[in-house]
């Protein structure tokens, strides 16, 4: 049965320091939803209203134009080990990017990576649990280091000039705020 709660308890924070992949959900008014998996450990949990992610270069960036247009993000964890359970952060999200005061505070809470490309804000103003009966175990076995390897390859100059190609606006042609 779901259980809603107000906050983060250090309960929930611990699990989802636990967890090695978590999933993002945004949408705006129109268009399409997105849902993307990440993980890398780029998620921190400030406080029981408070987490930020780092967001790495990737081959879109839904999750900007959405959040420029229509303020509300879901953070969904699920247990695929142990004890069965799936955790939804409802909130919204102040978008940073390496140009904006603020970043750099953020940033030190990760490391380094030449490929950070927002850090997202979140404000939880609503917790839920499930179950999680359904969700398969699995074990984890690493995390992938092509997105690094292509990161160090691409080097800074071209990972912005890729940022103008591709992530400027979103498969449905709205804008990301990446270049400002």
């Amino acid at each position: 049965m779901a259980t809603q709660y107000d906050s983060i308890s250090d309960t929930l924070s611990d699990f989802i320091e636990q967890q090695n992949l978590f999933f993002i959900a945004t949408a705006d008014v129109d268009g399409r939803v997105n849902v993307s998996p990440k993980g890398a450990n780029t998620l921190r949990v400030l406080g029981p209203n408070r987490v930020v992610w780092l967001n790495l270069t990737g081959s879109g960036n839904e999750t900007a134009a959405h959040l420029l247009n229509l303020n509300r993000i879901t953070l969904m964890f699920c247990s695929f080990g142990g004890k069965p359970m799936i955790l939804r952060l409802y909130g919204t999200a102040r978008t940073l990017h390496p140009r904006d005061s603020g970043w750099s505070e953020l940033y030190s809470l990760f490391d380094e990576n030449i490929g950070a490309r927002q850090i997202y804000d979140v404000s939880v103003d609503s917790v839920q649990t499930s179950c999680g009966y359904q969700v398969p175990l699995f074990q984890f076995e690493a995390d992938r280091e092509n997105l690094q390897r292509w990161n160090a390859n691409k080097g800074e100059a071209e990972i912005k000039s890729y940022w103008q190609e591709l992530n400027v606006t979103s498969i449905d042609g709205k804008p990301t705020g990446i270049n400002g």
